[in-house]
């Protein structure tokens, strides 16, 4: 068991104080995230923690030992860096670069023996870069160099790694690899890591806990979904975020967002028919396209609730985990009556929002143009006993189109709006080409598209 103690810790660069008053603690088996913006604070940390830059004010301990107390040797054979840019330039073979891990374990003159060379063959097997022993390190990719240095720290034999962004310059699979190999370090070993990064996703996929630094000072803490707020980005990094849960992780994901330059406002009006976060993002793609847009019902809890509140979008609620009632119900209906056009999303149907079907029933019925994004098969998502397939026959019959995407529903819209402009109203593109052919409704999406 290894406790790393950052107490009060104050670090200044000359006269220009950058960390103030910095305290936490992390104990073995912890992936902890640092997070915050450029000139927060963040590497400086690490600096501190690896005895790169000593703080003016504070102490860190390292079981029980101030770390700039210890010698070096004894405080590089406990903690490993791994550099945001390892520049490398001399061409040395890969296996010779993690073999330097050892050299703290060295007595003064010696050289590697057998037992270092096999630690040196293990961290190479372990971070899957054994084959590369034998090429010269300037030839290598950025994945493979960034896991060849990995794989020095661990030859080391550390008990805390830190980390400076060590996926900064790569690729998304790159990414995901490093990032894989780290928490597989973290649990098996039972490394205590600490990194600093840019991306809150992957920081919130990866890190047990994460410190969000700004100016020098923590101001948040904890888990991922404690930390990655909406109020504590929009206070740390100045930019509007939505915040959503992962429907497969249960983890949050957050999606930054922006009011679009010389916004066009449109004269259609929307009314979207959503829920278990189906509906977020086509929120953010509707208002920043110029759309009025309403939504319901939504439970309160919903993650598509959470997104038109703070996206402004006027909603139909209900209770959390409760049925659409009568009176939820029939705001959503005078709300529809609203609308230019209806826009069902692919949502999950039970027996508790059923009702949001017969509500886009009842809009066809007055002739609102409804739109469906049947993205993902009704059967898949149908948890009423096959009522809800009924329900979707039925809105086939009345004329609903059946839309295959976000993208052939914005063309759709831009047609529609086009076509309002000239005359048709709340009829639309669509219903204009249906009076006058009977082909189907993929053939008039693709008519559409294409005028």
């Amino acid at each position: 068991m290894v406790n790393l103690k950052i107490e009060n810790v104050a670090c200044y660069y000359d006269s220009a104080k950058i960390l103030e008053d910095v305290c936490f603690s992390v104990e073995t088996g912890t992936f902890l995230g640092i997070l915050g913006p450029n000139g927060s604070g963040k590497t400086t940390l690490l600096k501190s923690i690896s005895r790169v830059l000593k703080p003016r004010k504070g102490t860190i301990v390292l079981d029980n030992s101030d770390i700039y107390s210890m010698k070096n040797t004894d405080v590089a054979k406990s903690m490993a860096v791994v550099p945001q840019d390892s520049n490398i330039t001399f061409s040395f073979k890969s296996f010779d670069i993690v073999l330097m891990g050892r050299t703290p374990h060295l007595a003064r003159l010696a050289s590697e023996g057998a037992k270092d060379i096999a630690i040196a063959k293990q961290a190479m097997e372990y971070t899957g870069t054994i084959h590369l022993a034998n090429r010269l390190i300037t030839e290598l990719s950025g994945g493979e160099r960034q896991r060849v240095i990995i794989a020095r720290a661990l030859t080391q034999q550390p008990k805390i790694l830190l980390l400076d962004e060590p996926t900064s310059h790569l690729d998304i699979s790159n990414q995901l690899e490093i990032m894989d190999l780290l928490k597989q370090l973290c649990v098996e070993k039972k490394l205590l890591i600490v990194g600093v990064f840019h991306d809150f996703n992957l920081a919130a996929r990866y890190c047990d806990s994460i410190i969000m630094l700004k100016d020098g000072k923590i101001v948040a803490a904890g888990k991922a979904s404690e930390t990655l707020t909406c109020e504590n980005i929009r206070n740390v990094f100045g930019i509007n975020v939505i915040v959503n849960k992962h429907p497969v992780t249960d983890l949050p994901f957050v999606i930054p967002v922006s009011k679009p330059k010389d916004q066009r406002q449109r004269s259609l009006s929307v009314h979207l028919i959503s829920g278990a976060g189906t509906g977020s993002t086509l929120m953010k793609i509707l208002t920043d396209s110029g759309y009025n847009v309403t939504a319901g019902v939504l439970n309160v809890l919903d993650t598509d609730f959470s997104t038109a509140q703070y996206l402004k979008i006027p909603v139909v609620s209900e209770a959390p985990f409760s049925p659409v009632t009568e009176k939820a119900q029939k705001a959503n209906l005078e709300m529809i009556r609203k609308a230019s056009i209806v826009v069902l999303a692919s949502v999950p149907f039970g027996s508790g929002n059923l009702q949001n079907l017969e509500a886009a029933k009842e809009a066809l019925k007055a002739g609102i143009a409804t739109y469906v994004l049947d993205e993902v098969p009704i059967e898949i998502r149908d948890f009423t006993g096959g009522k809800a397939k009924t329900l979707f026959s039925e809105l086939k019959k009345l004329g609903a189109v059946f839309v295959n995407g976000q993208e052939a529903l914005l063309h759709l819209l831009n047609v529609s709006e086009q076509k309002a402009k000239e005359g048709c109203g709340k009829q639309g593109a669509v219903e204009q080409l249906k009076e006058k052919d009977d082909s189907t409704e993929n053939d008039i999406t693709n008519k559409v598209e294409n005028a």
